[in-house]
């Protein structure tokens, strides 16, 4: 079976971005240190652009090969002219408004997204899959999730949008691993009690 980590950066208050889902605020935190553990730790999360732009799109997948993201998500890079932002992996788009995939490289999930996780999950793979989000899809999702990692930087926003966009339901983790940045910002690794 494989796994499905939610591998999400947030504030400290547990915010993955501001009320409007806008987390700019936390890239100035992808400095020389951070971003030598994201090519070393988890090369696939960086998108295809941004691993264009940063000379690493040669890096082969560790973690991942296979996305899953919100629609608010994956709006991100279509306002930029980007259909496929994760063309290194198998991309996934959760959403019940996009009727249509504008790549052919993007399944969209229309409905039982559930369902369709756990189908994936199923799949004879070395390697698990990448919940990117956003909110409202890891709060869909909880039950299924195996694994968070938890990038949280040295900020406050006080309101926005949440890590779990859902009801209130009690998950237990355990936690496996902590790393630290000169930059302040810290790596937490959970995995699911069972």
């Amino acid at each position: 079976m494989r796994k499905l980590t939610y591998f999400i950066a947030c504030s400290l208050d547990g915010f993955i971005g501001d009320p409007d889902g806008d987390a700019s605020a936390m890239l100035r935190f992808v400095d020389e240190e951070f971003l030598a553990f994201l090519k070393a730790e988890y090369p696939e999360t960086v998108a295809t652009h941004g691993r264009r732009a940063l000379g690493i799109d040669d890096l082969q997948n560790k973690r991942f090969d296979t996305i899953i993201q919100g629609r608010g998500s994956y709006e991100l890079a279509l306002k930029e002219g980007i259909t496929s932002p994760y063309a290194h992996l198998r991309e996934y788009v959760a959403s019940s408004t996009l009727k249509e995939s504008p790549d052919p490289n993007v399944e969209i999930i229309a409905d039982d997204l559930v369902g369709r996780v756990r189908e994936l999950k199923a799949e004879e793979s070395e390697f698990g899959i990448y919940l990117c989000g956003g909110s409202k899809v890891a709060g869909e999702l909880i039950d299924e999730i195996d694994e968070l990692v938890i990038k949280a930087y040295p900020l406050v926003y006080g309101t926005g949008m949440p890590m779990f966009g859902s009801g209130f339901a009690i998950s237990e983790f355990t936690l496996e691993s902590v790393r630290t940045f000169g930059n302040g910002a810290v790596v937490r690794t959970y995995s699911r009690k069972r």
